[in-house]
């Protein structure tokens, strides 16, 4: 009993003197976390709402504000464990070799994050915008930090990866609020030209979506193998742009018919060489 009642009272002797030593840095350890917690979620919103405001894009700001808290608490709960006496080198040294390894894992998705950040940042289109990349054409239905959503004119969904549409050629259709419309076409070779081009500009002044200081061109561009080519440009606002493109055709035809003109088309004559049954 003696024994039994010695080593209880070593245990309780220990137990107290372990209680002395750590507890108050437990205690104050604890502290520390809650309010270091309670710090970083306000130190977090007020860099919210100032990124939301500073930054174009609403969803890059949430992103960089997340990170931020992460980079904040991992700091926290490292600084926390220091206090109780565990030993943070072999902590951080493993943290680091687990962040390597997943980077190097994750090389494709990163590459996407970094041009999802640089889309976010440059802004070389919108949501909304008509844009062309990757081969392939379509509206802006969605910019994420990972990839980028488009909707073509047959309603397909085109999902993107931000990495190689950041690092490609773009081109943003309704980034100018002027567009212009270009045709080609042709007159006969027997058909006077001045009235030809007299008949198309009369097109281009007759139609109110044209707008009539940008610059608009009825040109002679080429001599053809069976026409007088030419190239008509007509600018229009780009809420305009599709509904003239298809309209200005029929009307351009129809006004180089009412002119008394012709629209050439390839042809072929066949001569036929009757030979005598001598032959």
């Amino acid at each position: 009993m003696d024994s039994v009642e010695t080593q209880l009272q070593t245990f309780y002797d220990k137990a107290i003197t372990l209680g002395t030593e750590y507890g108050t840095q437990f205690i104050l350890a604890i502290v520390v976390l809650v309010v270091g917690l309670w710090v970083i979620g306000k130190l977090s919103n007020g860099v919210r709402r100032s990124a939301v405001k500073g930054l174009p894009d609403e969803t890059l700001a949430k992103f960089l504000t997340n990170i931020f808290e992460v980079i904040l608490k991992v700091l926290l709960v490292i600084s926390v464990a220091s206090m109780i006496g565990i030993q943070t080198t072999s902590f951080i040294a493993i943290l680091g070799a687990a962040g390597l390894a997943v980077g190097l894992a994750l090389q494709g998705s990163l590459s996407n994050f970094a041009g999802g950040v640089m889309v976010l940042i440059f802004r070389p289109f919108k949501v909304g915008d008509y844009v062309g990349a990757q081969g392939l054409e379509g509206e802006v239905t969605d910019i994420g930090i990972f990839v980028t959503t488009f909707i073509t004119f047959d309603k397909r969904i085109i999902i993107v990866p931000n990495g190689p549409l950041a690092n490609g050629n773009i081109i943003n259709y309704t980034a100018s609020d002027v567009r212009a419309v270009e045709i080609s076409i042709g007159i006969s070779y027997s058909d006077d030209i001045a009235k030809g081009k007299a008949a198309m500009e009369a097109v281009l002044k007759a139609d109110p979506r044209v707008l009539q200081d940008e610059g608009n061109v009825v040109a002679v561009v080429d001599l053809g193998t069976s026409s007088v080519d030419f190239l008509v440009r007509a600018f229009a606002k780009t809420d305009d742009y599709w509904a003239l493109y298809f309209d200005i055709r029929p009307a351009l035809k129809a006004a180089v018919e009412e002119a008394g003109l012709t629209i050439p088309f390839p042809q072929r004559d066949i001569h036929m060489i009757q030979q005598s049954a001598q032959d």
